[in-house]
């Protein structure tokens, strides 16, 4: 729990499950917020899932290697 990018992996799974949750309650909500901020909110949500996996893949990666 300690090692560093362990934390760095879960800062960004944390980052998705928070901006995931903003559009779902945008979505919830509607109105002028949703209309400004769904497909942002949608897009930086692909890029964080993609740099959250890649991460994980890592953090994989390095334990099997016995480097973490």
């Amino acid at each position: 729990m300690g090692d560093p990018l362990f934390l760095i992996v879960l800062l960004a799974v944390l980052a998705v499950a928070v901006v995931l949750l903003l559009g779902i309650g945008g979505f919830a909500k509607g109105g002028a917020f949703n209309a400004k901020y769904s497909n942002k909110l949608m897009q930086l949500r692909i890029v964080l899932q993609v740099i959250a996996v890649l991460l994980i893949l890592l953090y994989i990666y390095l334990k099997r290697q016995g480097g973490v």
